[in-house]
């Protein structure tokens, strides 16, 4: 059995030396406690209040957004976004089981089928070129769209995850959609305040996702945002998830079937407060791995897992590829018995009852990672942070 001591006392040190490290946890750093106050004092905690404006103001700023839409959680933003582009029942949609199951719940909500491709080794997120292989033998289109050949499905829309907030390939899997009449919907759950070349994650396709649920880079306790490049599908999308009610002063009439995905003002005003120090957080972060990645460069048969070229992450969470399945295990069972929180990546979607008889590619680098990878501590160090 290998010793994984030196190492456990390393992470420990990283965070101090606490009795327990924790794997993420949120740090509230700024005017937190000062917007909740504000949103008590005057009553406005529900769906109703300005800081619910203010945060969506502010995230379509800082991705560079036409239009940005608060939810109650990443997976409503999720499921909303692939309504919006048209995703129907029986559709399929191009994803990655190396993903949380939000990913896959969300397009069930619809009725839709995954089609599971493989992921990069360099980036742990959707392959392009898996894509194109499967999409060259597989995909057909018809009058504007594409079908599988096999099943006679539409193939509607293609959801890459940026995995522990790790960009994808994305221009190239968005210049496939294109080319195959594919509606590209990103999963960017983990990647607020990732670049791909120097553009925001989910902002490459028709809408993207956020969560911000509370052991994301910045939490509003739970919640998502969708973020949009067409302001005016920004703009039905705020409509439909606000039960479809149409403005006026006292009468309530809807015309749509709507969707109670409505995030409470006292919910966005703890991410008001989050987004002003997320850059704060992201350097925090980035310290931390880069600390990690000095490490482990001195450590046999682990490697830690950095971003790639083109590619700025926010390391959400911090994770190392360990020799094989045995090494995996022996490593989860030392450091949660050390006091170092670790876990394994999610079960991988092919592997779980509901999604087993889904389409694959094969999936040779998702097992792969799935047998190897475990993340390690990854939270902002409040020690990083700049003294008021």
């Amino acid at each position: 059995m290998a010793d994984f001591s030196k190492t456990i006392e390393f992470i420990k040190s990283v965070y101090g030396n606490q009795e327990f490290t924790p794997l993420a946890v949120p740090v509230f750093a700024g005017n937190e406690k000062k917007y909740l106050n504000e949103c008590i004092d005057t009553t406005f905690v529900s769906s109703v209040g300005k800081f619910v404006d203010r945060f969506e103001e502010e995230i379509a700023k800082y991705t560079g957004s036409k239009k940005a839409v608060v939810c109650v959680s990443g997976t409503n933003a999720l499921h909303m976004s692939l309504m919006l582009v048209g995703v129907e029942r029986d559709d399929e949609v191009l994803t990655q089981a190396l993903t949380f199951i939000a990913t896959c719940n969300a397009l069930s909500y619809i009725g839709a089928h995954p089609v599971f491709i493989d992921v990069d080794r360099s980036t742990m997120g959707l392959s392009p070129d898996a894509m194109k292989e499967w999409l060259v033998k597989n995909a057909e289109i018809r009058n504007g769209e594409c079908f599988n050949k096999n099943t006679g499905r539409r193939v509607k829309a293609c959801v890459p995850m940026h995995t522990f907030g790790h960009p994808v390939r994305i221009e190239e899997i968005a210049d496939l959609c294109a080319e195959y009449h594919i509606e590209l919907v990103e999963d960017a759950a983990e990647s607020i305040g990732s670049k791909y070349k120097g553009q925001h994650t989910g902002t490459f396709g028709k809408v993207g996702a956020i969560s911000f649920n509370g052991n994301k880079t910045i939490t509003t306790g739970g919640g998502g945002m969708m973020l949009f490049q067409d302001e005016e599908l920004g703009k039905y999308a705020k409509h439909i998830t606000t039960q479809a009610k149409i403005p006026h002063r006292w009468e309530f009439r809807h015309d749509h079937i709507g969707y109670n995905y409505r995030m409470p003002n006292i919910n966005a005003a703890l991410g008001c407060a989050q987004l002003e120090n997320l850059d704060k957080y992201i350097v925090s972060k980035r310290k931390v791995a880069a600390e990690y990645e000095e490490y482990f460069k001195n450590v046999p048969d682990i490697e830690f897992f950095v971003d790639s070229p083109d590619t700025y992450s926010n390391y959400w969470l911090n994770a190392v590829i360990l020799r094989d399945k045995e090494a995996q295990l022996e490593f989860l069972e030392q450091t949660n018995d050390n006091g170092v929180m670790t876990r394994p990546i999610w079960e991988l979607m092919n592997r779980l009852p509901m999604f087993e008889k889904c389409e694959n590619d094969g999936l040779k680098n998702t097992i792969w990672f799935a047998d190897r990878v475990v993340n390690i501590p990854s939270s902002v160090r409040p020690s990083d942070l700049p003294k008021e």
